[in-house]
């Protein structure tokens, strides 16, 4: 079986004194790439550093909706000179995140337009944070015409309703450990609704950990109970569900 996890923040300080031990035991869990986003202009060259040293990493570049009010006239050039990286393969994670804080909406909403250009210059696709924010993130995708260079929203938080709509614009879903929680009744949806051809699986390591590790650090080993949770949920093999969710993230990041 392989899986492919498209969204792990392995950059982070959690991971730094294992990093190798955590790259080793997601690749004997099936694990055969990992895709790690961007959340800040400071974290890049961490990213980048890890990306070069492992073959089965790769990158995406951007700054957080959370950390919006950071954008300055500097940022989208800086974004665009990381991008050349030939392991970076997305924008992102970018959107809106209006749980934390809602007073910096408009900032949140031209940072996001300044991401969805900077992804249709380079051709690069854009994975998309979005909390509590449905109808706002969904419109600015529509009118940017996001959809022509691939778009993915991350740790799908909507209903399955909602996630017909993005799937008829194009966009890719992707589940992560809220699939596994007892009564997480939206995921579960989300996941039997949606075609598989428009799945894609991640872990958001560190966060979200899978039943039964709730409340532990996650780490990419752990997308296995992700991937076997959404098959039992679907009626296939993991073994299916493993291989035509990595083709999805295959085309998509072109990895």
């Amino acid at each position: 079986m392989r899986i492919i996890d498209t969204h792990a923040h392995l950059d982070f300080d959690d991971y730094k004194d294992n990093i190798d031990g955590i790259i080793e035991n997601a690749k004997n869990e099936g694990v055969e790439k990992i895709l790690i986003p961007g959340v800040t202009l400071e974290d890049i060259p961490r990213i980048i550093s890890l990306i070069e040293k492992y073959d089965n990493l790769f990158g995406a570049v951007a700054i957080h909706p959370s950390e919006a009010k950071d954008w300055n006239d500097d940022s989208y050039e800086k974004l665009k000179q990381y991008a050349q990286n030939n392991k970076i393969v997305a924008i992102g994670e970018t959107g809106l995140d209006y749980y934390w804080d809602k007073s910096f909406v408009d900032i949140q909403k031209q940072v996001f337009k300044k991401h969805i250009r900077l992804a249709k210059e380079l051709n690069k696709p854009i994975i998309v944070h979005d909390r509590d924010a449905h109808e706002d993130t969904l419109s600015i995708l529509k009118e940017e015409n996001a959809s022509s260079v691939g778009v993915v929203m991350h740790c799908f938080s909507g209903s399955a309703e909602f996630a017909l709509q993005c799937v008829k614009e194009g966009f890719y879903i992707a589940l992560g450990g809220p699939v596994t929680f007892k009564n997480a009744k939206k995921p579960k949806e989300v996941a039997k609704a949606i075609p598989i051809e428009k799945l894609l699986l991640e872990t958001d390591s560190p966060f979200l950990t899978p039943h039964p590790f709730r409340g532990k650090l996650n780490d990419p080993s752990k997308i296995r109970l992700v991937a076997e949770e959404i098959a039992e949920l679907k009626n296939i093999n993991i073994e299916e569900l493993g291989e035509i969710t990595s083709k999805n993230a295959e085309m998509l990041f072109k990895i």
